[in-house]
């Protein structure tokens, strides 16, 4: 048995590197309908500058779960989060192993932090693999991903206002600070969600305003410890590994920004980045390197500011903070909801 075995390793070795990968795929999953063209897809499911690689809608489910496999135009933006959110989970689970993790109340806002980030990431890859599904679907799925956001926004500012904030910046900020995190998180959700149910395509400006200004302030709001702790840590020539974390955490954060906010490189070249290149892959891409420095910060963090936690926070004040998480998820899902209800009645008063 051993050697039937490394036969079959050593024809697979003798061939190209994963030359046969493609092939054995093709053998194993069912033949999927071709992409198509954006004029052969509605309005609705349209992206600015992308000419093809659009999956056909009204498919049964097998067919967009089994496109994670196909080349189209969102192929990269479900890998970049799927990935990311494996990474994560193994990151997170080689630290519990290695460090032996204390579940009681210090390590809940860490809990949540990683629960927000993992939120965060399938929520966008489930929307981006399955939003063709239907125009109902489409508005649910991407709802879904924008109450992810929001989480993930306040999954964010537990850490930070946990493991990662000075002396300084606590004394002046502590009793604001969560309140205004969590009414932000879910104002950035609700901005989102709002757009995407009241602005069609070809989207106004203000759509985009919509999703950007209450994300931004939450950006402001939510990174302002370590932004605080980065600038005073590099005004004394840092030498603090978590702090240069936290510097590419800020860096990565704003490059995607960047690229979420305009379409490019595709505006510049219709039809060449339609599968592999546009705006929103790297906005993902970056967004992804964001989440794992951030990760990789906030560990160090939880590792080496132990004392300064247990200084600063009872059992009392986490047990309320980590209520209000649920809290924040439970009202965006709400507003989600509401807004699903919504569009639902609108898409059936289309169809009478």
């Amino acid at each position: 048995m051993a050697g039937a075995l490394l036969e079959r390793l050593s024809a697979l070795s003798s061939g190209p590197p994963l030359g046969g990968l493609p092939r054995l795929l093709g053998r194993r999953l069912p033949r999927l309908p071709r992409t198509v063209r954006e004029t052969d897809v509605p309005q609705l499911f349209r992206e600015p500058y992308i000419r093809a690689g659009y999956r056909r809608p009204g498919q049964g489910w097998r067919y967009y779960v089994l496109s994670l496999f196909q080349k189209h135009n969102e192929v990269v933006n479900v890998w970049t989060h799927l990935l990311a959110a494996l990474a994560v989970l193994l990151r997170f689970a080689a630290f519990a192993r290695g460090a032996g993790l204390p579940w009681g109340p210090r390590a809940w806002p860490l809990l949540l932090f990683v629960l927000s980030a993992l939120t965060y990431l399938g929520c966008s890859l489930l929307a981006h693999l399955l939003q063709s599904k239907s125009e109902l679907w489409h508005y649910t799925l991407y709802f879904a991903d924008y109450v992810g956001v929001g989480v993930y926004q306040y999954g964010s500012a537990l850490a930070h206002f946990f493991y990662s904030a000075e002396q300084a910046w606590y004394e002046r900020c502590r009793l604001l600070f969560l309140p205004a995190a969590a009414f932000c998180g879910w104002l950035s959700c609700a901005g989102c969600c709002y757009a995407k149910y009241r602005f069609r395509r070809p989207y106004p400006p203000m759509r985009k305003l919509c999703q950007l200004l209450p994300a931004g302030l939450a950006f402001v709001l939510d990174a302002s410890p370590v932004a605080h702790r980065v600038a005073l840590c590099h005004l004394a020539g840092c030498q603090e590994r978590a702090a240069w974390y936290h510097t590419l955490q800020i860096l990565f954060f704003l490059l995607s920004a960047s690229f979420f906010s305009c379409p490019v490189p595709e505006k510049y070249f219709p039809g060449s980045c339609d599968i592999v290149g546009h705006g929103h892959q790297i906005f993902h891409a970056f967004l992804s390197v964001c989440t794992l420095a951030q990760l990789e910060a906030v560990l160090l963090d939880f590792q080496t500011r132990r004392d300064i936690f247990l200084q600063r926070h009872g059992p009392l004040s986490v047990y309320a903070a980590c209520l209000s998480f649920f809290l924040l998820a439970a009202c965006s899902a709400a507003t989600a909801g509401l807004l699903r209800r919504k569009v639902k009645a609108r898409l059936s008063q289309k169809e009478s």
